[in-house]
Protein backbone atom coordinates (compact mmCIF):
# COMPACT_ATOMS: atom_id res chain seq x y z
CA UNK A 1 0.00 0.00 0.00
CA UNK A 2 3.40 2.38 0.04
CA UNK A 3 1.85 5.48 -2.29
CA UNK A 4 -1.90 4.90 -1.62
CA UNK A 5 -4.33 6.42 0.61
CA UNK A 6 -7.46 5.33 1.98
CA UNK A 7 -10.21 8.42 1.72
CA UNK A 8 -13.70 7.66 3.21
CA UNK A 9 -16.66 9.31 4.35
CA UNK A 10 -18.48 8.30 7.84
CA UNK A 11 -22.25 9.49 8.61
CA UNK A 12 -21.91 11.15 11.75
CA UNK A 13 -24.70 11.97 14.09
CA UNK A 14 -24.14 14.43 16.86
CA UNK A 15 -25.60 17.46 18.84
CA UNK A 16 -25.16 19.45 21.30
CA UNK A 17 -27.74 18.02 23.34
CA UNK A 18 -30.40 15.43 23.00
CA UNK A 19 -32.68 17.30 21.11
CA UNK A 20 -30.40 18.34 18.09
CA UNK A 21 -28.89 14.31 18.19
CA UNK A 22 -32.38 13.22 17.57
CA UNK A 23 -32.99 15.65 15.06
CA UNK A 24 -29.58 14.74 12.96
CA UNK A 25 -30.25 10.93 13.61
CA UNK A 26 -33.88 11.47 12.13
CA UNK A 27 -32.07 13.29 9.36
CA UNK A 28 -29.18 10.57 8.56
CA UNK A 29 -32.00 8.04 9.04
CA UNK A 30 -33.82 9.09 6.12
CA UNK A 31 -30.25 9.61 4.38
CA UNK A 32 -29.51 6.02 4.73
CA UNK A 33 -32.53 5.28 3.84
CA UNK A 34 -32.64 7.05 0.44
CA UNK A 35 -28.87 5.20 -0.14
CA UNK A 36 -31.02 1.26 1.01
CA UNK A 37 -33.74 2.03 -1.67
CA UNK A 38 -31.45 1.93 -4.75
CA UNK A 39 -30.84 -1.66 -5.87
CA UNK A 40 -27.03 -0.95 -6.03
CA UNK A 41 -26.88 -1.01 -2.55
CA UNK A 42 -28.68 -3.90 -1.83
CA UNK A 43 -25.77 -6.07 -1.22
CA UNK A 44 -24.45 -3.73 1.12
CA UNK A 45 -27.71 -4.59 3.15
CA UNK A 46 -27.68 -8.40 2.36
CA UNK A 47 -24.34 -8.86 4.33
CA UNK A 48 -26.08 -7.47 7.46
CA UNK A 49 -29.15 -9.90 6.84
CA UNK A 50 -31.27 -6.57 6.04
CA UNK A 51 -31.58 -7.57 2.28
CA UNK A 52 -35.52 -7.73 2.38
CA UNK A 53 -35.61 -4.08 3.76
CA UNK A 54 -34.44 -2.79 0.30
CA UNK A 55 -37.53 -4.14 -1.56
CA UNK A 56 -39.46 -2.12 1.77
CA UNK A 57 -37.58 0.95 0.97
CA UNK A 58 -37.44 1.02 -3.09
CA UNK A 59 -41.53 0.26 -3.46
CA UNK A 60 -41.95 3.59 -0.48
CA UNK A 61 -39.54 5.51 -2.41
CA UNK A 62 -41.53 4.75 -5.81
CA UNK A 63 -44.54 6.09 -3.62
CA UNK A 64 -42.93 9.32 -2.58
CA UNK A 65 -42.77 8.27 1.18
CA UNK A 66 -39.70 9.95 1.74
CA UNK A 67 -40.29 9.93 5.68
CA UNK A 68 -41.56 6.66 6.19
CA UNK A 69 -38.59 5.46 4.78
CA UNK A 70 -36.55 6.56 7.33
CA UNK A 71 -39.13 5.19 10.15
CA UNK A 72 -37.63 1.71 8.68
CA UNK A 73 -34.11 2.62 9.78
CA UNK A 74 -33.55 1.25 13.03
CA UNK A 75 -31.01 2.25 15.96
CA UNK A 76 -29.54 -1.05 14.57
CA UNK A 77 -28.71 0.10 11.54
CA UNK A 78 -28.45 3.35 12.15
CA UNK A 79 -25.55 2.71 14.33
CA UNK A 80 -24.27 0.60 12.08
CA UNK A 81 -24.28 2.97 9.32
CA UNK A 82 -23.10 5.89 11.46
CA UNK A 83 -21.11 7.19 14.14
CA UNK A 84 -23.61 8.51 16.71
CA UNK A 85 -22.97 10.44 20.27
CA UNK A 86 -22.05 13.55 21.82
CA UNK A 87 -18.89 15.44 19.89
CA UNK A 88 -16.54 14.28 22.47
CA UNK A 89 -17.22 10.94 21.57
CA UNK A 90 -17.11 11.09 18.10
CA UNK A 91 -13.10 11.09 17.35
CA UNK A 92 -13.07 8.08 19.92
CA UNK A 93 -15.36 6.12 17.74
CA UNK A 94 -13.95 7.06 14.41
CA UNK A 95 -10.52 6.40 15.55
CA UNK A 96 -12.02 2.86 17.17
CA UNK A 97 -13.92 2.06 13.66
CA UNK A 98 -11.51 3.43 10.68
CA UNK A 99 -8.35 4.13 12.45
CA UNK A 100 -6.64 1.38 11.25
CA UNK A 101 -8.01 1.67 7.39
CA UNK A 102 -8.62 4.73 6.69
CA UNK A 103 -5.90 7.62 6.40
CA UNK A 104 -8.54 10.18 5.28
CA UNK A 105 -12.25 10.58 6.48
CA UNK A 106 -14.97 13.18 5.76
CA UNK A 107 -17.57 13.35 7.48
CA UNK A 108 -21.03 12.98 6.20
CA UNK A 109 -23.71 15.07 8.09
CA UNK A 110 -27.20 15.25 6.17
CA UNK A 111 -28.44 18.33 8.88
CA UNK A 112 -27.87 21.96 9.86
CA UNK A 113 -25.21 22.17 12.32
CA UNK A 114 -23.79 24.25 14.43
CA UNK A 115 -20.11 24.65 13.70
CA UNK A 116 -18.80 24.98 16.92
CA UNK A 117 -19.71 20.88 17.06
CA UNK A 118 -17.51 20.58 14.74
CA UNK A 119 -14.37 22.68 16.04
CA UNK A 120 -14.91 19.97 19.37
CA UNK A 121 -14.65 17.12 16.71
CA UNK A 122 -12.07 18.14 15.01
CA UNK A 123 -10.01 18.95 17.88
CA UNK A 124 -10.18 16.07 19.08
CA UNK A 125 -9.40 14.06 15.72
CA UNK A 126 -5.99 16.02 15.63
CA UNK A 127 -5.49 14.65 19.05
CA UNK A 128 -5.53 11.37 18.15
Amino acid sequence: MDGFEIVGPSFVVTGNNDEEIEKAATATRKQIAFYGSTPAYRPVLDMHGWGGLQDELNSLSKQGEWDKMGTLIDDEILNTFAVVGEPESIAAELGSRYGDVIQRLSFYAPYASDPDRWSKVMADLKAV
